[in-house]
């Protein structure tokens, strides 16, 4: 599948009164949201109320049970398809903690998982282009590529690999789970001007963050507030700079 099919700016995910369910709790309970092509979603919101099950039940992680609801990318069902049917459909997900994957280097995996989104494998020529390019542009050193992937990585070199993999596979929405978790202010930069540079009317990005930090970097066009595994507010960037002067008490106390 070529990356101009995968692409278009028509791109719309459409989550459905999703609930989902981890060890017999349910953690989600009910929620409703909307990214298009050329948005950025920012959710925010106390730990425990949901971002990161809204995150993985998305991708397709097994712990997580969905109990009702749709996952539209397109008017595709995802949560019909597979993990790996879900990247080919144009999904991606950076994790909070990313996994070590030791005995395979950074460049191989990088060019299975292109070969395995594209359907056809890249040509080393281009393909070894394409990684320089992403590597210089978020001062990654050359020596990263022969690296195992994330053995041994700090906490910024995992999140540079994630963006790195954002550029390289180019997909139709980001789903970034605290992209910004761990990194200093410099990394925290960087990896915000690999986000940009991804962001573009044919994308759109779900973005999941406790700080308002990143959206310095990143500006969303809608911030939407969890708690208790639902959505309790909406609104524009103002919203983050609310919770970041008031907190998110206000939330948790009208959700118990």
């Amino acid at each position: 599948m070529s990356d101009t099919s995968r692409a278009s700016s028509g791109t719309t995910l459409e989550i459905r009164d999703l609930h989902v369910t981890v060890a017999d709790k349910e953690i989600l309970r009910g929620v409703n949201l909307t990214v298009r092509a050329g948005e950025t979603h920012a959710i925010m919101g106390p730990n425990g109320s949901g971002k990161s099950t809204l995150a993985y039940a998305i991708a397709g992680h097994p712990k997580y049970t969905i109990t009702s609801g749709q996952v539209l990318l397109d008017g595709v069902d995802l949560l019909e398809l597979t993990v790996d049917e879900r990247a080919r459909a144009g999904l991606f997900l950076a994790m909070q903690y990313p996994v070590e994957v030791p005995g395979v280097s950074v460049s191989n995996f990088l060019r299975t998982a292109v070969t395995s989104v594209r359907g056809e494998a890249p040509k080393l020529r281009e393909f070894a282009k394409d990684l320089k390019s992403g590597m210089d542009a978020l001062s990654i050193d050359a020596a990263f590529a022969q690296r195992n992937v994330n053995e041994g990585f700090s906490g910024g070199e995992k999140k540079r690999h994630e963006i790195l993999q954002l550029e390289l596979l180019k997909p139709k929405i980001a789903v970034l789970d605290e992209t910004d978790s761990g990194l200093d202010v410099d990394a925290l930069r960087v990896v915000s001007e690999g986000i940009n540079r991804f962001r573009s009317g044919e994308t759109g990005v779900l973005l999941i963050t406790h700080y308002t930090r990143i959206l310095r970097y990143v500006k969303p066009d809608f911030v939407h507030v969890f708690s208790a595994g639902r959505i309790v507010e909406q609104g524009g960037p103002e919203l983050a700079e609310k919770l970041e002067a008031e907190g998110y008490e206000a939330y948790t106390k009208a959700s118990a």
